[in-house]
């Protein structure tokens, strides 16, 4: 069957992406092809396209989407033509009409869950639960600093952390980007364009620091995380918005007070069939529940794929950011 698909012969700028018409086969042992409904747009997808992130060219783009199965392979049981699924991490080619996708990377998705919700929410909220549950367990209590609180995971870092009980100290980059955090319960928003982060944050916590800070913005904010940290606290470096960290001294993490730093990834703990189904429970369970609530600040078509790119890359987007097929 034909499909249209993003595809980019080389890496660059948002302009490398092109709409194709290619065919896509059917799926083969083990494989699920599934017509999408609605897209996921991640910073991982700009990892890809401008090859901070290696992969074989030419290639398609995007790992996360939500729609219904057309068919599945050889020895797959578990999903049926009609089922409706979200997939996250698999093959690439998501920013398509329809992908095949392998069958390990398909959940099924519950009902009360739509499908622009999985899309927007599968991969950030899944980042979200190793982060809050697994990394490091935030519990009821605990003060944490949660960079870019307006962004698509951390709106839902900020309603998630809530419902355990935590307090989210979050930076934003603007007034309205602070009103939309605390809106999806962060305890505190710091406007870092504004005020001092660290200065900011010692302040709210008595001189003592935060005993966990989570940073997807890299290298213009691994500085100052350090010093928010109070002693055995944890640095939780999971992205690189800003650019990879690099040229890391070791002796810094003992100046800060015998400092722990990690740089996680989903791939790392949905690492098993077992742990990736316990995980999307547990996502959607608090999604079904209320606790948190995906907002999609911006729709584009699939067509306008670079310009979605461009602007999650200006930081010009607040929540999740979906393409439509």
């Amino acid at each position: 069957m034909a499909t249209r698909q993003i595809q980019f012969q080389r890496t660059g700028a948002p302009e490398v992406l092109e709409l194709a018409e290619v065919d896509l086969p059917a799926p083969g042992p083990g494989e699920v092809r599934i017509a999408n409904k609605a897209i996921g747009l991640n910073f991982i997808d700009i990892y890809f396209r401008n090859g901070l992130y290696p992969i074989d060219l030419p290639s398609p783009l995007g790992t996360e989407g939500a729609g219904i199965v057309e068919a599945v392979g050889d020895g797959v049981t578990e999903f049926a033509e009609g089922d409706r699924v979200a997939y996250v991490l698999g093959a690439q080619g998501a920013y398509a009409d329809a992908t095949i996708q392998p069958a390990t990377a398909v959940v099924a998705l519950p009902d009360e869950i739509d499908f622009e919700t999985a899309a927007a929410g599968l991969l950030k909220g899944l980042t979200v639960q190793y982060l809050l549950r697994q990394t490091y367990a935030v519990a009821e209590d605990d003060t944490i600093l949660f960079h870019a609180a307006a962004g698509g995971v951390g709106t839902i870092a900020c309603q998630w952390a809530r419902a355990l009980g935590a307090h989210v100290i979050g930076t934003v980059s603007s007034p309205e980007k602070a009103d939309l955090a605390k809106n999806n319960g962060a305890w505190m928003a710091i406007d870092y364009t504004r005020e001092s982060v660290v200065e900011r944050v010692l302040e709210l916590t008595d001189g003592a620091g935060v005993p966990v800070v989570y940073d997807s913005v890299g290298r213009d904010t691994w500085t100052d995380s350090l010093k928010c940290l109070k002693k055995r606290g944890l640095m939780v470096s999971f992205g690189n918005a800003s650019g990879p960290v690099e040229g890391v001294a070791l002796a810094e993490l003992n100046r800060g007070g015998s400092l722990f730093v990690t740089r996680p990834g989903l791939a790392g703990y949905a690492d098993t069939p077992e742990r990736f189904e316990m995980m999307c429970a547990d996502l959607f369970n608090v999604l079904i529940s209320g606790d948190v609530k995906v907002h999609i600040g911006q729709r584009y078509a699939l067509t306008e794929a670079g310009a979605a790119h461009q602007a999650l890359a200006d930081r010009r987007t607040v929540g999740s950011t979906i393409l439509v097929p």
